[in-house]
């Protein structure tokens, strides 16, 4: 995008995204807007609990969401926790938000502002009391932070570690044994290890969400490896014949990614950019 002109037209580097830009914008009533949350909408910090959107993010998207069918937020993140950093409840214009919580296992509305869920697997409790011994053992507990999330995953950053991709590359292993024999998966990202439960992915959610509400077309943003399934539901999408667009929240972290959009936009202030410029192309 031209950075010099707020309004700028986008052009997506393939075929393919330029088809699904041309179908959001010639018919926005029918398109679903999906968007990570960390690196997407809000930049990446050390410490995850201290994570907040882009102090326009939550202004583009009041302003973009009346205009298209539904806006969804597909976060690892509980759903709860996604809706406070984000700054989402109760703002005019976001009536159209959804936060797919927890890879789509938790769901909050903002109609209702209710967040729905299932009970969490038993698996993810006991992981978390292993966690500590195991992570000694490895010698690699100073430096690594645990993430808590909501009894539905729980993460092992190692950003803030002396050598973080050696305490990375360290953990790997025992933590895949680990999460084997709970019953888990786990998933890799920028600096971090999330053990889950198997069956839902970014992919899944965006997925079955886009059947709910008969979407016509997608856009989805990402930053990370977890968002390499969305970009897959997208392409599965096209197949199917619902024009896609494919957004890298720029990253030189996570190259596929990058490799597979269609579009780059410059972190989450570039996102914002491309939300407002999509916006002022509907009016």
């Amino acid at each position: 995008m031209d950075s010099t002109d707020p309004h700028a037209t986008p052009t997506p580097a393939t075929r393919a995204g330029r088809e699904g830009l041309e179908a959001l914008l010639s018919r926005p009533g029918k398109a679903l807007i999906g968007l990570d949350f960390d690196g997407t909408l809000a930049p990446i910090v050390p410490d995850p609990e201290q994570a907040r959107a882009h102090p326009d993010a939550v202004p583009a998207l009041a302003a973009l969401a009346p205009k298209v069918a539904a806006v969804a937020v597909v976060t690892g993140r509980p759903a709860g926790v996604a809706v406070r950093h984000g700054g989402f409840a109760g703002v005019p214009g976001l009536e159209h938000l959804v936060v797919l919580g927890h890879y789509g296992a938790e769901r909050w509305d903002a109609v209702t502002g209710e967040v729905t869920a299932p009970a969490p697997h038993p698996g993810v409790a006991a992981v978390r009391a292993e966690l500590p011994g195991l992570l000694d053992r490895a010698g690699a507990w100073q430096g690594t932070w645990i993430e808590e999330k909501g009894g539905r995953a729980v993460a092992v950053h190692t950003r803030r570690a002396a050598d973080p991709q050696a305490a990375y590359e360290a953990l790997r292993e025992p933590l895949a044994g680990l999460a084997a024999r709970h019953g888990l998966v786990v998933e890799p990202g920028r600096l971090v290890l999330e053990l889950r439960p198997p069956g839902m992915d970014k992919g899944v959610a965006l997925s079955e969400y886009a059947r709910e509400i008969g979407a016509g077309s997608v856009l989805y943003a990402g930053d990370d490896l977890g968002d390499l399934a969305a970009f897959t539901a997208v392409d599965k999408l096209r197949s199917a014949g619902v024009p896609g667009l494919l957004v890298c929240s720029g990253s030189d972290e996570v190259a596929e990614l990058r490799e597979r959009a269609d579009l780059v936009v410059d972190g989450p202030a570039g996102l914002v950019r491309l939300l407002e410029t999509l916006t002022a192309r509907m009016e």
